[in-house]
């Protein structure tokens, strides 16, 4: 596409978008078009048709390109973006010896720099959706707001609702419940704050289940039921966090929440990386949803999530980068390929929920997880307008003989022409449309040294370059 051709998708008025495919629930379609009119999709049908009834739109062609949902990303940490790459090569459980004590080093420019960041890189990987699970931070929360209002990104905003007592503590592995009303105060005032915002959207969030009180865990749950907002909780994730929950209740993560009545639609259950039968089956029976994180699963050694056994039952759930990396494609890739080497090659299961499967969990299925499956994730009439431009032109894509297997497969955030959220031009080729990307990337890269330098963050193991260079020593010592 061209310039003219850009200035034409950003132009007034109602817009007329003619793509060569469009991606539906029901798959790829040939011969359609979309009307897009105050943020949202007025129309999709036939383009011969849509011409004739909307001759006022500004009508721009569409050759060698898919108009598909956007991606959704079911779980994320934007103001973890300076430390993303301190994950590499660490063990589970690393949120207490690197997220806790990086947050703790934000303040409120580095906390809006870094998730803006966050949002940018989320963008470009044709995420047009992205559910925050809270942060650390000691700024309000709504300095996240701001940074993904100003990128352009639809957010599910968590406010962290933890109420027990040192609850990020090594050794004890969480304090004695405070029950503090203020918690639930904030909580009620956060869900309120957000009401009717166009890109925001108010989630609670609490960090694991052994954070707060059963209080605040029945809560919070009837708090998000009541406001159609959900809870994000980290559960069944780690071992450690497993076996700390049977020594304290008698119950892994997931059955204690049902037990204390937390378990239903309204939970977005992160991870879910060690699940039980009977665990599958209080999920399908509440209706309690997963993301999916299988990149997280692999950076961090912990268990792969059974997502086809839950695909299987009915279990909602959608995918999830856990801030590791913003590309859309490559989650979904990861997805499939993470229950093929996990579960497929043993039962010789060579499909492990096809293309489709992945494609839908990664835009229809997680605009459902995280509570908004009534305004985004589908390319449909009355929703928002939040979606993709992909060249199916390029030597990866030109030779289809299954569309939605070779996005998955062979799709990358390189192919990805222009990203839209809420009707509007948000990312073009990978920049900014209406900001300056590369200045907040250099101010960002300021900013981390400083915040990454004043953090107490504890890594298990060395850097890639000093790993080398210990080998090296080692193997030249033992040569004399």
């Amino acid at each position: 596409m061209n310039q003219p051709e850009r200035e034409l998708l950003t132009g007034p008025g109602p817009l007329l978008l003619v793509p060569d495919v469009v991606l539906l629930p029901e798959g790829p379609v040939d011969g359609l078009a979309v009307v897009i009119d105050d943020g949202r999709f007025e129309a999709v049908g036939p383009a011969d048709e849509l011409e004739r009834a909307h001759p006022r739109s500004r009508a721009v062609r569409l050759p060698g390109r898919l108009l598909m949902p956007g991606f959704v990303d079911a779980h994320h940490h934007l103001t973890q973006s300076f430390g993303a790459a301190l994950a590499f090569g660490e063990p589970s459980e690393i949120f207490r010896r690197v997220w806790v004590p990086l947050e703790g080093a934000l303040d409120e420019e580095s906390a809006y720099t870094a998730a803006k960041l966050a949002a940018l890189e989320a963008l470009r990987g044709g995420f047009t959706t992205v559910a925050d699970a809270g942060t650390r931070a000691g700024v309000d929360v709504d300095v996240v707001a701001s940074a993904a209002r100003d990128a352009g990104i639809r957010c599910v905003l968590g406010l962290v609702c933890d109420d027990a007592n040192d609850a990020n503590d090594e050794k004890s592995g969480g304090g004695a419940p405070a029950e503090d009303p203020a918690v639930l105060r904030s909580a009620e005032k956060h869900l309120a704050r957000y009401a009717g915002d166009p890109l925001v959207h108010a989630s609670l969030a609490l960090s694991i289940p052994e954070a707060a009180s059963e209080r605040t865990l029945r809560a919070t749950a009837r708090l998000a039921a009541e406001s159609g907002a959900v809870v994000q909780i980290h559960v069944n994730e780690h071992l450690a966090g497993v076996e700390r929950s049977l020594v304290r209740h008698g119950l892994r993560p997931l059955e204690h929440l049902h037990r204390i009545g937390a378990l239903g639609p309204q939970l977005l259950a992160a991870h879910a990386a060690l699940l039980t039968p009977h665990e599958l089956t209080l999920l399908a029976d509440t209706g309690t949803a997963v993301s999916y994180n299988p990149v997280a699963s692999a950076w961090k050694g912990n268990a792969v999530a059974p997502a086809t056994a839950m695909a299987e039952r009915g279990i909602r759930f959608g995918l999830g980068t856990d801030g590791t990396r913003g590309d859309g494609f490559r989650l979904a890739e990861a997805a499939e390929f993470a229950q093929r080497l996990a579960y497929g090659l043993s039962t010789g299961d060579s499909s492990c929920g096809a293309g489709w499967t992945w494609l839908e969990t990664a835009t229809r299925g997680g605009a459902d997880a995280v509570g908004l499956g009534a305004r985004t994730g589908t390319v449909a009439r009355g929703l928002a307008a939040d979606f993709l431009l992909v060249d199916i032109g390029t030597p990866e894509l030109a030779l289809s003989w299954d569309l939605p297997w070779e996005l998955v497969r062979r799709g990358n955030r390189d192919q990805i022409t222009a990203v839209f959220v809420a009707g509007r031009l948000r990312v073009w080729h990978g920049r900014p449309a209406d900001w300056d990307g590369a200045a907040l990337v250099r101010r960002a890269a300021e900013l981390a040294r400083a915040t990454i330098g004043k953090a107490d963050i504890t890594r298990a193991h060395r850097t890639s370059t000093e790993a080398r260079a210990l080998r090296r020593a080692r193997e030249r010592g033992a040569a004399r």
